[in-house]
């Protein structure tokens, strides 16, 4: 392998392996965890994604660092053989990129202080984009990032285009030096690069007109761009710069915007092409649309069909409750959630205690720290909900949104874990994102259950909530 004599390998960062999958090639030439693989066939490697371009060949040569030493692992894998690899993080050069704009509604700008670190990072990476599903700006790709996209087909992407005028995204971003998106969308389209687009919308400033160039200027480069979603924009009590939220009545109004484009992209496209989030429909106190009219699209982290999913899995839990044959511990049930999606989550509470015979409370639980603005369950902070709830009368058992521990170790954005909340109600916490999750943790089959004074046995898998989607999570909002 030529990178040994050619190139000072104590420069290369490295991917360092966590995990070997049994039966897998790395497990079959004998890699091991804290392993730090350098190099596939002589190329450098930098993230999973050139782990797994450069890994499919049949015959590969691993270029490893082992404390000290650097080996070389040869071997020719059999066919459907997996590598097998799990790496510390997705990338290895740093740890995300960042971003080099300055949004005047950016998240990450609304903080209050005194959270976690990492709270304050404002990431915008491509690679990211194409492993998750994180939307970014491409304001800040380099030519060597081009090249990976366009050389390894890094498809689809996932952009926040926001609003296509280039003067007036410049102005969105802060950023004086922000390219051409739509130059930049027509490169990804010639390469056959599918991209999903959103749109954050902010009320008198990327709206009414500039929405519909925006809208014009996308279906242009249709079927590349498969998407675009609208979405309100979110502010907290510590934003600085005068925005607003939307209110009930331009709710209304933008969903029947979007029905209307809708109407007339599904005549010439088959499909809506453009979607509102669930808010829009649970701000405006409409309905939310039926499946088919999400046309298969898979945007759940966007915010987009996540209470259809919601409402569909809970019809089918029905079924499953009416052929229960068990007895039904009577149990005083606690669902906790955020103001927005409080009425829907109620309705159905009351036809889930109707069926069940059970003592169900919806908690609708007011965001103090980031603001009253903030409706959303997974912006919800711990302290938030251990203060409301210990004001009410106890439960026998409390459900909490899985989606407010959507951190690796599985806390709250003030660092709460459920275990806290477990052991400061003195009640058992189960974690859940649909209706058939409040089911099993009632009858005692949930996997995501903390009961007072009792450490969790490791890290939860929080996946395991929806182990038949692959993809990805839906919330409860």
């Amino acid at each position: 392998m030529a990178l040994f004599q050619e190139v000072d390998l104590t420069t290369f960062a490295g991917g360092r392996i966590t995990g070997i999958q049994p039966g897998s090639l790395a497990a079959e030439i004998g890699l091991q965890p804290g392993d730090e693989l350098l190099a596939i066939n002589d190329n450098p490697v930098e993230d999973v994604i050139d782990v797994q371009f450069y890994g499919a060949d049949e015959s590969l040569e691993l270029l490893v660092r082992r404390g000290d030493e650097y080996l070389l692992f040869e071997a020719d894998r059999e066919y459907n053989q997996p590598l097998g690899l799990e790496f510390a993080h997705p990338t290895f050069d740093t740890d995300i990129r960042r971003c080099n704009n300055l949004c005047e509604f950016c998240f990450v700008l609304q903080m209050p202080p005194r959270l976690r670190r990492t709270l304050y990072i404002k990431d915008d990476d491509y690679r990211y984009s194409f492993l998750f599903g994180h939307y970014v700006t491409l304001t800040n790709l380099s030519d060597h990032d081009w090249w990976r996209i366009e050389t390894m087909r890094l498809s689809p992407l996932y952009v926040s285009v926001h609003v296509t005028d280039t003067e007036m995204r410049r102005r969105f971003l802060r950023n004086k030096t922000a390219p051409d998106i739509m130059e930049q969308l027509r490169w990804l389209a010639e390469r056959d690069i599918e991209v999903h687009t959103q749109l954050v919308i902010v009320p008198e400033f990327n709206d009414g007109r500039w929405l519909e160039k925006s809208l014009q200027d996308l279906e242009t480069l249709w079927p590349a761009v498969r998407s675009v979603t609208v979405v309100p924009v979110g502010l907290t009590k510590h934003h600085k710069y005068g925005m607003r939220v939307h209110t009930p009545a331009e709710a209304k109004e933008m969903l029947a915007f979007v029905e209307q484009v809708q109407a007339d992209y599904l005549s010439r496209f088959g499909v809506r092409f453009v979607y509102a989030t669930d808010e829009w429909y649970l701000v405006a106190g409409q309905e939310v649309p039926p499946h088919e009219a999400y046309d298969g699209q898979e945007l759940h982290e966007n915010g987009l069909g996540m209470v259809r999913f919601f409402l569909d899995e809970w019809a089918g839990v029905q079924e499953e409750i009416a052929a229960y044959g068990g007895a039904v511990p009577q149990t005083a049930v606690s669902l906790v959630t955020a103001r927005l999606f409080a009425p829907v989550l109620t309705h159905t509470a009351t036809e889930f205690a109707q069926q069940t015979g059970l003592n169900v409370r919806v908690h609708p639980i007011v965001n103090h720290r980031l603001g009253e603005t903030i409706t959303v369950a997974g912006l919800l902070m711990g302290q938030d909900v251990l203060q409301q709830l210990t004001q009410t009368e106890l439960a026998d058992l409390y459900v909490l949104p899985r989606v407010m521990f959507d951190h690796p170790d599985t806390i709250t954005l003030d660092n709460i874990s459920p275990q806290d909340v477990a052991n400061q109600l003195n009640r058992p916490v189960a974690l859940a994102d649909t209706m058939g999750d409040v089911w099993d943790a009632v009858i005692g089959q949930s996997q995501v259950i903390y009961y007072p004074g009792v450490s969790p046995e490791g890290p939860i898998n929080l996946r395991v909530l929806n182990e038949d989607d692959e993809e990805t999570n839906h919330h409860i909002s």
